[in-house]
């Protein structure tokens, strides 16, 4: 059931999305939102919360996303939450661009860096991925610092770690091998 209900919103997010020629720059833009949420309790908190007000709600949602996000993002991230399934917004966006990416005969990698990539980087990125798993890849980027340097890519089930902090274990798991 809740499956059907994820799919569900990501459908509807998809056809409005798409009716408006913004796909491309609403699932980026829902993608960062979710990873944000996912990453900040206060915000998930305050978007949650029963006892708050939807006017204040949205009012948040209009100094977090600003001018920053497109009408079009800000309109569907507050239909969502205005909806109750702000606790299901990061799967809705996930379903939703794997929808889309469908949709385009293309899969969706999640790559984290500790850094933005910009766009040649990401096409360079989105060509390696498609060498290394046969497939036409959809780049959706993830800031961490956590990472350091180097990036950590997930196509599906597959995982690519070429990250200096998993070289760094590595280099650590080896020394102390000896």
């Amino acid at each position: 059931m809740a499956g059907d209900l994820i799919t569900g919103y990501a459908r509807a997010l998809l056809q409005v999305a798409s009716a408006e020629g913004q796909l491309d720059r609403v699932t980026d833009e829902l993608f960062r939102f979710a990873k944000v949420l996912e990453q900040n309790y206060e915000l998930r908190s305050a978007l949650t919360d029963i006892a708050v007000p939807d006017e204040r709600k949205q009012a948040v949602l209009d100094e977090i996303l600003g001018a920053q996000a497109s009408p079009h993002t800000r309109n569907l991230i507050g239909f969502v939450v205005s909806q109750g399934r702000t606790r299901e917004l990061p799967e809705i966006v996930e379903s939703l661009n794997s929808l889309a990416a469908q949709e385009r005969n293309r899969v969706v990698a999640e790559v984290r860096s500790a850094t933005d990539l910009d766009e040649e980087q990401q096409q360079r990125l989105s060509a390696a991925l498609g060498r290394a798993t046969g497939k036409d890849v959809d780049v959706k980027v993830v800031i961490d610092p956590s990472i350091l340097g180097g990036i950590y890519a997930k196509v599906g089930d597959q995982v690519i770690d070429g990250t200096v902090r998993r070289r760094l274990e590595e280099l650590s798991t080896r020394l102390t091998q000896r």
